[in-house]
């Protein structure tokens, strides 16, 4: 029995996935055996909705491994859209590449090689979406970074939150974890839900997923926004008083 979500329900919810290709597919069964860590389908499409829903263009991964997820996010990307993901294993980047290259995605992804906390300082944003799916105990000392690399209402992801349970002081009675990865996702957990530029929220889906939102209007919108906002005030200054005075005849009575 899954020890976030029944079994039965994730049958249930792997049922329903429609996004998934070929080359997702081929890439998911050719690591039953080899155990990388790859999210699951379901994240997959997660993080493919995610995308679409905010019209990412430019997005950042940390952890590539061999392109699975890289694949459902670059999926999401317009022509002209970037996905720039960073891996540490150079062997896992070159499969990660033919891979890309497999989904006809090539153009529209670039794969840093090496530490992530040396290679975020050479990265500029703003990024729509990050998703956090590397080292687990780089995920509190690369938060503020990431945060500072979003847009506003840009989406920070991170996977693998619930850890099996473990990060709830007694739900698992044998914590089978590196107790150092449990105690790094409980902090990050704890800071993301107190960090002052974000708002979280949790999905207990699969290993469970957090989401959030960095605060601040999108500058594209708020052209928009301060329009809704002036013509909210002139509708409130109207008279729309039924009882106002009538011209001659009638003129000016409603129905």
């Amino acid at each position: 029995m899954g020890l976030i979500v029944p079994d039965a329900i994730e049958r249930y919810l792997s049922g329903l996935n429609r996004a998934s290709d070929r080359v997702l597919d081929d890439i998911a069964r050719g690591n039953g055996t080899r155990g990388l860590p790859l999210v699951d389908a379901e994240v997959g499409a997660l993080l493919r909705v995610l995308a679409m829903s905010i019209n990412a263009t430019r997005i950042l991964e940390i952890g590539t491994a061999v392109g699975y997820s890289g694949i459902w996010l670059a999926g999401a990307l317009p022509p002209g859209g970037m996905l720039i993901t960073m891996e540490m294993s150079e062997e896992r980047a070159k499969e990660a590449r033919e891979n890309f290259a497999r989904a006809g995605l090539s153009d529209r992804v670039s794969i840093m090689v090496g530490d992530a906390k040396l290679r975020l300082a050479k990265v500029s944003g703003p990024f729509d979406l990050i998703f956090q799916d590397g080292d687990k105990q780089l995920y509190t000392p690369l938060l503020d970074r990431l945060v500072a690399l979003l847009r506003p209402r840009g989406l920070l992801v991170t996977d693998n939150v619930l850890w099996d349970g473990e990060v709830a002081p007694g739900y698992v009675a044998e914590p089978k974890r590196d107790p150092a990865d449990t105690r790094a996702i409980a902090e990050y957990n704890e800071r993301v839900a107190a960090h002052p530029d974000v708002l979280a929220a949790i999905v207990p889906l699969r290993d469970g997923v957090s989401i959030a939102v960095k605060r601040g209007n999108a500058p594209d919108l708020q052209p928009g926004l301060d329009a809704l906002a002036r013509a909210t005030t002139a509708l409130r200054a109207a008279d729309f008083n039924d009882n106002a005075a009538e011209g001659p005849a009638g003129v000016g009575r409603r129905s």
